[in-house]
């Protein structure tokens, strides 16, 4: 009869063979398309900790921020840290309940997304992070068609990021790895602000 730490190792060697497989079928060398959505905290922060990830293998970064820009945030204070491998631009007005005027976010919008189609087309960068472009995606401010079509075309080796709740359909479809953030408990719920180095 085998002993608990006897099973557990046939468990794990069970576990190990079948991640081989998977690791050895893995053959394919190319760019990736991530989507962060979902109404849960952490779309923008699991962003910019593969932006950290890529700076650290010494990748040519750049930044869009489609919708925050009304106020500084310690992403940004950080990031400009390294204006030789990060291109970043800060283009929103704020957040669409902060504005209140239509016009106004469909040309800060635009005005973001022809940053974006010039780092989608340049192969100097190896990561691109398109932070709450989903928002202007679902709100209609830009055209998910040509959106979608600039990122099929982009360099091969090219990876790309977006963040932002309510990610098209299409979007969804054409990416490489979605996640969904749900949303189980948040602090402002309970009247706590939004707090410098979790939030802000």
């Amino acid at each position: 009869m085998l002993t608990a730490e006897e099973r557990h190792r046939e468990r794990m060697q069970r576990k190990k063979e079948l991640v081989d497989r998977k690791i050895a079928r893995a053959t394919i060398e190319r760019g990736v398309l991530v989507v962060n959505t979902g109404n849960g905290k952490g779309k923008s922060s699991s962003g910019f900790g593969m932006l950290a990830r890529s700076l650290g293998h010494g990748f040519h970064c750049g930044v869009v921020q489609f919708i925050k820009g009304s106020f500084s945030t310690g992403e940004e204070a950080f990031f400009r840290r390294f204006p030789d491998e990060i291109d970043y631009h800060v283009m929103g007005e704020g957040y669409t309940w902060e504005t209140q005027d239509k016009a106004r976010d469909i040309e800060a919008a635009d005005a973001a997304w022809q940053v974006a189609a010039g780092m989608l087309t340049d192969a100097r960068y190896d990561f691109v992070l398109l932070d709450e472009l989903n928002i202007a995606l679902v709100k209609g401010y830009l055209d998910v068609g040509v959106v979608g079509a600039a990122l099929a075309a982009r360099p091969p080796q090219q990876h790309v990021v977006i963040t932002g709740r309510g990610a098209p359909d299409r979007l969804v479809e054409q990416a490489d790895t979605v996640t969904e953030m749900r949303v189980v408990k948040h602090a402002f719920e309970a009247g706590i602000r939004a707090q410098k180095g979790i939030e802000l």
